[in-house]
Parts: C-alpha cells; structure tokens; sequence
C-alpha cells in the first residue's frame, strides 16, 4: 500500500518559456508545488496564466524549458517517451474541459480503453470499467455512447475513465467549463469524494474562484509565479448546495 505522506507530485525550479519570433514568453517561472496522496488542490488564474501549461508539464505532456517533475519519486526527463506513456498511464488520469470520449464506443468501452492499451483482457478490463462507472452513478448507462448521454454523463464517463487505473494523481484541466452551474457543482463534489475514497490525489486547474474555494488547498498562478492563496465560499452557494440535496 502507498505510503499517504509520500508525495505524489513534485515539481521544483519549472519554468516554460515560449520563443514567437521575437518576442519571449516567460510563461512558468521558478514554480515548486508537492502535492500528496488524497489531496484536493485547485489551481486558479486568469486566462493565458499558464494554467494549462502547468498541468502539462506535470503530466508529462510537455517538457519544461528548465527545473524537474517527479511523479512517485521518478523524474519525467530522466525517462524517454515510451517510458513518460508507461508514467502516463499507470500513475496519472486525465480530465479536460472536453471529454474527448469515442463516439463509437459505449461508455464501458471507453472507460476500459486504458486497461486495454495497458494489456488487460477484455473481460477482466469491462468489469473494472463498469465498476467506475457504477461508482460515479452511470451503471444504468454503460452501453449507451457518447452522444446518448447529457453532457454532464460524458463528464462523469471521462472521470471514470481517469480513475479506472487507480492512478495516483488525477490531473483535471476546467474539468467543469463546459457544465452548467449545478452539474458543474455535482462533478466538482464527486471528485473530492472520490479523491478521499480512493485516497487519489486531485489538482484541479479552474476559472470558478466558488468551486476552487471547496478544495482543500488552493493556488494561484500569477505572472508566472505560483503562490498560496485563500479563497472564501460565498454564503449563497452554500445555501444553494444545502437545499439542494433537500
């Protein structure tokens, strides 16, 4: 069993400069960030920030132009390419703003897809992929596709579909721009509920100052620079969300 106190993500000195023509753009600058098994972190900024970048690099998508990325004690460029896919694979899940789901292929086949690029049969890879989906409500909908489902469905598929290889870190891009603001809201409270049930950890890159003040950390990437910051509820969503469940 992971150790909880061992990080799961370390990043330290990360800086991404972009060269366009002339012009030089210092879009990451000296960032360190260590985050742990079970933890919640939100990422806020304004658009442009870098936001994306970051959790790019974190996830072994994108190279830094300086400064190192561990994920479980490895560093990502210590490893060739088909080594970050196996770190890719195995320890993190993805989430973005856009479910990227196969439109030919029901939801149990698209949340089993990891398990198959991993090598796992096909039964046994079904029956964990309908084990997600049943955990994030959508047993009733296994065999339908993509566009049977509402938007919020294909959400919750994709985070399945993060979550099927029991990844250490679930790196989740505006994994709620696309939703309306309830759905929004239920996607938001599942995550952490499976972050603290799976003991995962959750980083969270979001425009929504309200969802990323339920965290529980929350950073803000600013002029390059990451830094803590404290983020506050507002008293009606509170409201809201109570009566919600009414």
């Amino acid at each position: 069993m992971n150790d909880l106190h061992q990080p799961v993500i370390v990043c330290r000195n990360l800086s991404k400069v972009f060269v366009q023509g002339s012009r030089v753009l210092h879009v990451l600058k000296s960032v360190d960030l260590t985050v742990h098994r079970g933890d919640v972190v939100s990422i806020v900024g304004a658009s442009g920030s870098g936001k994306s970048t970051l959790l790019h690099l974190l996830g072994g998508l994108d190279e830094p132009t300086s400064g190192e990325v561990e994920v479980e004690g490895q560093r990502l460029d210590e490893l060739d390419e088909t080594r970050r896919g196996l770190v890719r694979n195995r320890k993190l899940g993805f989430v973005y703003q856009f479910h990227h789901l196969l439109g030919e292929f029901s939801a149990t086949e698209n949340v089993a897809m990891p398990l198959l690029i991993r090598g796992m049969s096909r039964r046994a890879a079904d029956e964990q992929a309908d084990k997600l989906l049943a955990l994030v409500g959508l047993s009733d909908r296994k065999t339908h596709r993509p566009g049977e489902l509402s938007g919020g469905e294909r959400q919750r598929v994709a985070l399945a579909r993060a979550l099927v290889t029991e990844p250490s870190c679930v790196l989740a891009d505006e994994p709620t721009g696309n939703l309306d603001v309830h759905t929004a809201r239920e996607m938001f409270g599942l995550l952490q509920i499976l972050a603290s049930r799976l003991g995962t950890a959750v980083i969270i890159v979001t425009h929504d100052l309200e969802l990323a003040a339920k965290t529980g950390r929350h950073l803000a990437l600013r002029e390059g620079t990451l830094k803590a910051v404290q983020l506050e509820v507002p008293v009606v969503a509170e409201v809201e969300d109570g009566s919600a469940g009414c």
